[in-house]
């Protein structure tokens, strides 16, 4: 008969391991051993699903054999025998994972069978569980070195464009963290935002650079290509995997907080966070580096602009937290970082 599971059977009274032999080996293929160092021995050739293991055995406890067992087959269900009553040492190996049933002796064959398979469909659970795991972590591995690959294509595109479109993106992206943690966000939160703001110049790639810093508002001609063009890249960015939500935040990027912006008019808490303090950290940028010959604004200039505007095209409680952070900024952010989130 083909056995589709191995079992092992340890017990130190060579009398039961027959009896448990007997039990199973039409159904099962059975492995025994006397003892804890003979079965983890055992377990070092054998892929085994279920262990039956007395608790009483001289050499090495039954306890102490299953912890090391479990070492080497985490998925391995541990059914432990015992035959004396020993309630801390049992509720504690149960409520660790190291046993998953005990059965006291002397055992009845239909609740042992019974036990076993249940422990077998557990068994096929938890393997299942850990193949869905691996194949989570690969995946986010291979997302991991995709987001590397695209921090460096964005970066080398930015340079050639306009070197000090990449500074700027590099700088929002810090100044945007600043602004997150100084509102609470969590790390994921963080590096989601970290990584839009710095892809922000992304989505405005295919935008004129002369057009971007252009001073004095653009015209209807002028947002209409810029509009345009920043939909592209949008677009662009969705098509990465795991980038939607990202591309959503940047999506409110012509909106203002009074509703007053160029985009679909949404206005207050209606534009999402990250995309709020993105807008204040982009206009903090551009205003103390600045890309034209314009002089740039102190830091104490910017702050006060920005709070002058605060209600109207600015969050005020996100102007108000970039406000309060003393020497914000003061660690560089690296792209490298980006690639975590």
């Amino acid at each position: 008969m083909h056995t589709q599971y191995k079992i092992l059977c340890v017990d130190d009274e060579s009398a039961n391991l027959r009896l448990l032999e007997r039990l199973f080996r039409d159904s099962y293929d059975v492995i025994t051993a006397s003892g804890g160092v003979e079965a983890l021995a055992l377990l070092e050739m054998h892929d085994c699903a279920v262990i039956i293991s007395d608790q009483r055995m001289p050499e090495m406890s039954g306890i102490e054999f299953l912890k090391r067992s479990a070492d080497l087959r985490r998925q391995t269900v541990r059914i432990m025998l015992t035959g004396y009553t020993d309630a801390g040492t049992l509720v504690e190996a149960v409520n660790s994972g190291v046993v998953y049933k005990y059965i006291t002796k002397p055992w009845v064959n239909d609740d042992l069978t019974a036990t076993v398979k249940r422990a077998l469909q557990h068994y096929e659970t938890s393997k299942a569980q850990r193949q869905l795991q691996l194949q989570n972590e690969r995946l986010q591995s291979r997302l991991k070195a995709l987001r590397a690959s695209l921090i460096d294509m964005v970066s080398g595109m930015l340079d050639l464009k306009d070197p000090l479109s990449r500074e700027h993106a590099r700088r929002t992206s810090e100044y945007s963290r600043a602004i997150g943690t100084a509102l609470g966000m969590n790390r994921a939160e963080l590096e989601q935002l970290e990584l839009a703001a710095f892809l922000k110049e992304a989505a405005l790639f295919r935008v004129p650079t002369g057009l971007l810093i252009k001073d004095g508002g653009f015209s209807d001609d002028d947002f209409s290509v810029i509009s345009r063009n920043f939909e592209a890249g949008l677009t662009a960015i969705r098509m990465v995997p795991d980038l939607e939500e990202v591309a959503s935040v940047l999506g409110y990027y012509f909106e203002r907080f009074d509703g007053s912006g160029r985009g679909h008019g949404y206005a207050g808490e209606q534009i999402p966070l990250q995309a709020r303090i993105i807008a204040v950290a982009d206009t903090f940028d551009t205003l103390t580096s600045p890309r034209t010959i314009r002089l740039a604004f102190t830091k104490e200039e910017a702050l006060q602009h920005l709070s002058a505007k605060a209600g109207t095209q600015f969050d005020p409680i996100v102007v108000n937290a970039l406000c309060s952070i003393n020497g914000f900024a003061s660690t560089p952010i690296h792209e490298s970082e980006l690639i975590e989130a």
